[in-house]
């Protein structure tokens, strides 16, 4: 392969997290109810979708529902899981028809069966797909997720399968739930906020992040190609000084 063609060629990301915020302020903007706002996301699903296959990246996560959400209104929260279940009967075959499997990660026992036994068919449906996996973090928190992977470590220690002085970072990430998927490189927030509100707390630990004022029915390929390309602008230096960088880069 051609060194100086790759350095020359734009960096992208190979995992995209994004937290969708705004839906709600969009829709109150323009007068509409709350759920207006989030039935209008599902567009800029689509168009990020589009622009990330488009650029080349690998995972796409979205926070879809964080497990702090069920304090919202009862009748909100019931509108966002009718229309998370409409949602997948309706898109699982197109995603398997354009070669993307879908995953779904969070604690889904607070689920009611219909949209958990809906969520396992829509992964299955779309199960070896491997163009692009598509991560929707649904009853997610980055603090469960990590709770959740010290309690595994913890049963293979009782079981006497595992010694205590074996746990290293790279063992307990592999346990949390995107374990088998590189770690984030971009971490892209929209509705003006700058914070990561208990999302992949571990997995963000190096990843770069993006703020956009935009609402997140606002954010479509264009929103989204300009993100990328500021991504591309970045340079990643993982505790390295930008002379060690840029030696490694001329090699």
């Amino acid at each position: 392969m051609d060194k100086k063609k790759t350095a020359a060629q734009p960096a992208v990301p190979r995992h995209v997290a994004i937290i969708m915020d705004g839906n709600n302020r969009w829709a109150k903007k323009r007068l509409l109810p709350g759920i207006a706002g989030h039935k209008a996301g599902v567009d800029a699903v689509r168009a990020v979708i589009e622009a990330c296959l488009e650029a080349g990246v690998e995972v796409l996560t979205l926070f879809a529902f964080s497990s702090e959400n069920w304090q919202r209104p009862a009748a909100e929260v019931g509108a966002l899981m009718d229309l998370f279940l409409a949602a997948l009967r309706r898109e699982a075959k197109k995603l398997e028809e354009n070669g993307i499997s879908l995953r779904i990660i969070g604690d889904r026992s607070r689920f009611r069966p219909e949209l958990q036994a809906a969520m396992r068919e829509a992964e299955l449906q779309t199960v070896g797909q491997d163009r692009f996996i598509l991560q929707i973090a649904a009853n997610y928190g980055g603090q469960w997720d990590i709770v959740q992977a010290a309690q595994r470590l913890a049963r293979e220690v009782k079981a006497g399968h595992l010694q205590p002085e074996e746990i290293s970072p790279q063992l307990l990430q592999s346990c949390l739930s995107t374990g088998d998927l590189p770690l984030p490189d971009l971490c892209i927030r929209t509705g003006g906020d700058h914070r990561i509100s208990n999302f992949l707390l571990w997995q963000l630990s190096y990843a770069e992040l993006y703020f956009s004022d935009l609402y997140w029915p606002d954010f479509k390929q264009d929103a989204m190609r300009k993100a990328l390309a500021d991504f591309a602008t970045r340079q990643r230096r993982f505790g390295k000084t930008s002379e060690q960088i840029e030696t490694e880069a001329r090699l």
